[in-house]
């Protein structure tokens, strides 16, 4: 492991109690990735991104999968599992001296549940227990980015198709989703 990298995912899988979201009784599990995970993941990627890639012109049936494709790394990727079901994924990728926070995906049937809120909290205690800066870049338009300002994510560029955010450690973060 790089010395820079944070891992949200250990050997053992991390376990978060179902009082962390609003999710099933048995809660949710952040696993390891392994390679047969990029096909699922790709097509979550493309089922959560198609309605904002749409919106600004930019779908393209094969390069939204492709791109994931391309960048898919089990060795900085976390599944999240609820009850033995793929529900999304996060990856932390140390880059230009920060983490940065990709191919952050909760399938359509678990978003808007706190779900995504309790995942990147959990993820940011971690860079921030490593001072570690984390940068994304999200759609614009993208409803994403208030998840991302309510966990201290501030703009730090964008352009007519991303916004780049950046969130400094110890940055302020959600309590509730």
């Amino acid at each position: 492991m790089d010395a820079g990298a944070t891992r949200i995912k250990s050997p053992a899988d991390v376990a978060v109690p179902a009082g962390a979201a609003p999710a099933p009784a048995t809660g949710w599990v952040l696993r390891s990735a392994v390679a047969q995970d990029v096909e699922v993941v790709a097509e979550l990627r493309a089922t959560v991104m198609r309605a904002d890639l749409e919106r600004l012109g930019r779908y393209d049936e094969h390069r939204v999968r492709q791109r994931l494709r391309d960048s898919f790394s089990t060795r900085h990727t976390s599944i999240i599992m609820i009850d033995r079901e793929l529900v999304g994924c996060l990856t932390l990728r140390p880059a230009d001296g920060r983490q940065w926070l990709e191919h952050f995906y909760l399938a359509p049937h678990r978003q808007g549940s706190g779900l995504g809120s309790a995942v990147l909290r959990t993820a940011l205690e971690l860079t921030d227990a490593r001072g570690a800066t984390v940068g994304l870049n999200v759609l614009q338009g993208s409803a994403a980015r208030r998840l991302y300002e309510r966990h201290g994510f501030v703009v730090e560029a964008e352009d007519p198709i991303d916004v780049f955010m950046v969130r400094p450690p110890g940055a302020s973060t959600a309590t509730k989703a």
